[in-house]
């Protein structure tokens, strides 16, 4: 059966941004004299027709925005958490009444499926809720024991790093740009950011929002530009750098920030896995792993691309999956009810059309898709499914980034762990087994930052409160929870002597008082806490 497709006219029912959107929008961009500078075309990803240009920034215009970031960022410090989380109170609502503005352009600059589109749109608004509520509490002063309890109090304040600089995807550039610079903004950073080439008004719709909720314009820039003109000026001059995209580029970044020994925090690549045992629900293990491999194309870094399960249930699992795969939608449309859209780019074409290839020529067999639709558009190709992936594909252990999944027959649980772990990356893994608590307990034994039992990646994605990263090279650092917040701050011990100095007592012989202090000290550990 052939993969049901969906083709749509573009005069009826793909309303791409208009040019006045592009025109407003192009305004906040942080270099002077823009319509002077040299542009970057900016394409409609479902067509290959240009829908706009953007100035392309330079080194010194880079330089010039965290100058003025700053600047604003000393004021902003000294506003009460409060006052600061209000505007985000504000920037959530606008952003849900303007959700269907800001998925308009996320579809056209990246030819995600509507349903793709509204995943950045709720994320951003939970986030800041998230963080609105909690960023007074996770910053306010903590008292702790001091070294000697009555004779010392000592606190622990938490002081903005200065300048966040973000280097942010094209694969969800709304997100990865507004939503990481939402906590850095709350602990008191200015921020200067940088939106991939491919993708740069979608963090500029968002973040006309942001101005429009109060926050100071200088405070929060967008230079958009090449990698290694933007990008390494925003490294060499920041003080702290978050980054998402991949591993070899963001060794390199870490390279650089390590160089001047500032913060650095990275969601890199991953070649997450799926354990499915005996027992588990097979028709809704199907249905919840077309999301967890094929949302977004398959253009997400906790997308799963391997298949593990249980020799005894892998034909009709196969089988199962392999039919709601071939009865996928794909399509180029602005309206809901798509599955999957379009990739974003020829060269991601050609990395998911290189591994087909590699694989199908070198024995794999190719369950559903398999192919390039250009009778859809220039950048679609099909979800695709294969068996009988061997250690000597490219496929099978080098990260793909597409629409492309295999599956691999393990004896039991502990081979699908084993093979699971068999990997540089860790970053996210699905389990389904036959209980929530076997679930857990195979999950608790995986090499991965983040773990979903009994779904693909959403829940642990969508938990604000609690970190998502990951291990190995899929990255340094957390987003979300305590630590998303905290990592843009200095943190401060200050510690006040009280009654008596620790030199002992005024008169008392040194030796006396060295005599004193061992006992002393060692009674501490009866004071609970100690």
């Amino acid at each position: 059966m052939l993969l049901k497709t969906l083709l749509t006219s573009r005069d009826q029912s793909m309303p791409a941004p208009s040019a006045s959107t592009f025109s407003r929008l192009a305004d906040l961009i942080a270099i002077p004299d823009a319509e002077s500078r040299p542009t970057k075309t900016i394409t409609e990803v479902f067509t290959g027709k240009e829908l706009a240009t953007i100035p392309v920034g330079t080194a010194a215009d880079a330089t010039a925005a965290i100058a003025r970031a700053r600047a604003a960022q000393v004021a902003w410090a000294k506003r009460p958490v409060s006052e600061r989380a209000e505007i985000f109170h504000r920037y959530r609502d606008l952003v849900l009444a303007h959700r269907d503005e800001l998925m308009d352009m996320a579809q056209a600059e990246t030819g995600k499926s509507r349903a793709a589109a509204l995943e950045e749109v709720l994320d951003i608004s939970m986030t800041a809720r998230h963080y609105a509520r909690t960023a007074a509490k996770l910053l306010a002063p903590k008292k702790v024991t001091g070294m000697l309890p009555v004779l010392t109090k000592t606190r622990i304040r938490y002081q903005p790093k200065g300048v966040v600089g973000i280097i942010s995807p094209w694969n969800y550039p709304m997100t990865l740009a507004v939503s990481d610079a939402i906590p850095a903004l709350l602990a008191g950073n200015g921020v200067v950011l940088k939106p991939d080439s491919q993708t740069p008004y979608c963090a500029l719709a968002c973040v006309e929002l942001l101005y429009k909720a109060g926050l100071p314009r200088d405070l929060f820039a967008v230079v958009p530009g090449p990698g290694s003109v933007v990008g390494t000026a925003i490294v060499e001059n920041t003080e702290y750098v978050m980054f998402t995209g991949s591993t070899a580029t963001g060794q390199l970044l870490a390279e650089q920030a390590g160089r001047r020994l500032i913060g650095f925090s990275a969601e890199l690549g991953g070649k997450n896995a799926m354990i499915v045992a005996k027992g588990a629900n097979l028709r809704e293990v199907s249905d919840a792993a077309v999301r967890a491999c094929f949302s977004n194309s398959g253009q997400l870094c906790i997308s799963i691309e391997r298949i593990y399960v249980e020799k005894s249930i892998a034909a009709e699992f196969t089988e199962k999956f392999g039919q709601r795969v071939r009865n996928m939608s794909l399509g180029a449309d602005y309206e809901f009810g798509i599955e999957m859209g379009s990739l974003i780019s020829e060269d991601q074409i050609k990395t998911v059309s290189a591994h087909v290839d590699d694989a199908k020529v070198k024995g794999a067999t190719v369950v559903a898709g398999g192919n390039a639709r250009p009778d859809i558009g220039p950048l679609f190709y099909e979800p695709t499914l294969l068996t009988n992936v061997t250690e000597d594909m490219e496929c099978a252990a080098t990260e793909t980034f597409g629409p492309l999944v295999s599956i691999y027959p393990v004896a039991d649980v502990d081979e699908a762990i084993e093979k699971a772990n068999d990997t540089e990356y860790g970053l996210n893994a699905s389990v389904w087994a036959k209980t929530k608590a076997q679930g857990e307990a195979i999950a608790a034994r995986l090499h991965s930052g983040t773990v979903n039992v009994d779904e693909g990646y959403a829940p642990t994605w969508g938990t604000t409160g609690a970190p998502m990263g990951g291990m190995g090279v899929s990255g340094v650092g957390r987003r979300h929870g305590t630590e998303g917040l905290l990592k843009y701050t200095e943190s401060q011990t200050i510690a006040t002597t009280r009654l008596l100095n620790l030199g002992g007592p005024r008169g008392l012989p040194p030796k006396l008082w060295a005599k004193i202090m061992p006992p002393f000290v060692k009674a501490l550990k009866y004071i609970p806490g100690r």
